[in-house]
């Protein structure tokens, strides 16, 4: 699986970023896990067309000590469908531009 990590965090930066997340980020059922709804204008061709499907999503791993960002671009409804599919350039930087955000407005410093 391709990923963005972002590791190194103290604990005061886990439970910044999870507080953050519990109350921004929409939890998945699986502890850890929450999902990052992407922003409708970077939204490929198909994923738009697709809008049974939506929201298309990121899946975003925090643990105590680093946060693990998945570069497939999932949905929440199926297993698969032609609108899932790794990231484009442009999601991708999407993603690391919101997480690098998320870490200067809670002053993380890694």
């Amino acid at each position: 699986m391709k990923q963005y990590v972002i590791d190194g965090f103290a604990l005061k930066d886990y439970t910044a970023l999870k507080q953050y997340f519990d109350t921004y980020l929409e939890a998945a059922t699986v502890g850890g896990i929450y999902w990052l709804e992407l922003d409708s204008g970077i939204l490929t061709e198909t994923q738009a067309a697709h809008k049974t499907c939506a929201p298309h999503v990121f899946a975003l791993m925090l643990e105590e000590t680093a946060l693990s960002c998945e570069l497939l671009v999932r949905i929440k409804k199926n297993i698969r469908c032609d609108c899932m599919g790794y990231a484009t350039i442009e999601q991708r930087n999407w993603l690391i531009e919101w997480a690098d955000a998320v870490l200067e407005r809670l002053s993380i410093c890694i």
